[in-house]
C-alpha cells in the first residue's frame, strides 16, 4: 500500500491559479485600456490544490542551474523603497552585485522593477493600476523564450548579435519589505517536474508600442512546489525567467499564494522584484 509523504511543520496545504481559456483565439493579454469591445485577456485560472514545500533550512538542495531557482542572504540598504531614484542607483547596484556573485553575470543590464504592495480595495489589480499591484496569484513564467531574445534586441541593438552568441539569462531578483512574509509568500516550481511541451503556453503581451510574450502554466500533478517560510528582507529569491543554455534549468513557473495558517494580525506583504539581462559566456 502506497504511503502519503510526512508533511514538515511548514509545508502548506493550499491551492494554485492554473491556465484556463475563457476565450477563442490565441492567449493575449493587454498591459493597458484594450480598444473598445476587446477583452483585457482571454486568459481565465482554474485553482488547483498543491502542496507548497517549506525549503527553510534546505537552501542548499535548490539552484538556479538545478531547480531553477535559488535563495541568497544579502541585506540590502534600502529599507522602505519609497525612492524611485535610491531604488535605481543604490539598489539597482546591490541586484547587479548579487548577479555577478551567485550566478557568474560578466555584465548586468536591469530593465525593469515592480514594488507589490497591499493593492487599493477600489482599484483593479492590473499591471495598468501601477497603485494596486499586490501579489500576482496566477502560476506564470515574467518571458517566453522568443520574447526573451526579443528583449536583448529591444534593449540592446546593435550589440544584441554579439551578445546572443554567448549565454544569456532573464532573473527576477525577488526581496521582501519591511517585514517577514506571512500573507502571500511566493511559490516556486522546480523546473525538473515540468514537461514544456504540455505545460507552457505562451501568451502574447502587448504593450501600446510593441509586444512581448510570458508563459502561463497548465496543471499538471507532476509539478513540485517550495517556499521559504517567514522570508525576511534580507532574503532575496533569484527566479530564472530564461536561460539560453538548455542542458539545465532554463525557467521556472511561479506564484503568490494562501496560506491559510498566517496570523490574521501579521502585516500584508510588500515586495520588490528587479528583472535584469544577465550575459555571461
Amino acid at each position: 500500500m502506497a504511503t502519503a509523504a510526512v508533511l514538515s511543520p511548514r509545508d502548506v496545504s493550499t491551492t494554485l491559479n492554473y491556465y484556463a481559456s475563457v476565450g477563442d483565439g490565441k492567449p493575449y493579454q493587454y498591459t493597458f485600456e484594450p480598444p473598445a469591445g476587446t477583452e483585457r485577456t482571454n486568459i481565465g485560472t482554474e485553482p488547483k490544490p498543491v502542496v507548497i514545500h517549506d525549503v527553510r533550512g534546505k537552501e542548499d538542495t535548490v539552484s538556479l542551474d538545478t531547480t531553477g531557482f535559488q535563495f541568497v542572504k544579502y541585506p540590502s540598504v534600502e529599507k522602505d523603497f519609497a525612492d524611485e531614484e535610491a531604488i535605481k542607483t543604490k539598489y539597482y547596484q546591490e541586484v547587479e552585485d548579487i548577479l555577478r556573485k551567485e550566478a557568474g553575470a560578466k555584465r548586468v543590464f536591469i530593465f525593469d522593477h515592480t514594488i507589490r504592495r497591499k493593492p487599493d480595495s477600489d482599484l483593479p489589480n492590473s499591471p495598468s493600476n501601477p497603485a494596486a499591484r499586490g501579489p500576482a496569484e496566477q502560476v506564470h513564467i515574467d518571458q517566453t523564450f522568443d520574447a526573451s531574445v526579443q528583449r536583448v534586441h529591444y534593449h540592446l541593438g546593435d550589440e544584441a548579435e554579439t551578445l546572443l552568441k554567448g549565454r544569456v539569462r532573464i532573473i527576477n531578483v525577488w526581496r521582501p519589505i519591511g517585514h517577514p512574509v506571512a500573507h502571500k509568500p511566493l511559490a516556486v516550481s522546480d523546473w525538473r517536474t515540468l514537461d514544456t511541451t504540455h505545460d507552457l503556453i505562451p501568451v502574447r503581451l502587448i504593450y501600446p508600442h510593441r509586444e512581448g510574450g510570458i508563459f502561463t502554466v497548465r496543471y499538471n500533478p507532476s509539478h513540485k512546489w517550495h517556499y521559504l517560510s517567514s522570508q525576511t528582507p534580507d532574503e532575496v529569491t533569484l527566479i530564472k525567467c530564461y536561460d539560453s543554455k538548455e542542458d539545465r534549468a532554463r525557467l521556472t513557473p511561479h506564484s503568490a499564494f494562501l496560506d491559510a495558517t498566517s496570523p490574521p494580525e501579521a502585516p500584508h506583504r510588500e515586495s520588490i522584484e528587479v528583472r535584469a539581462l544577465v550575459f555571461s559566456d
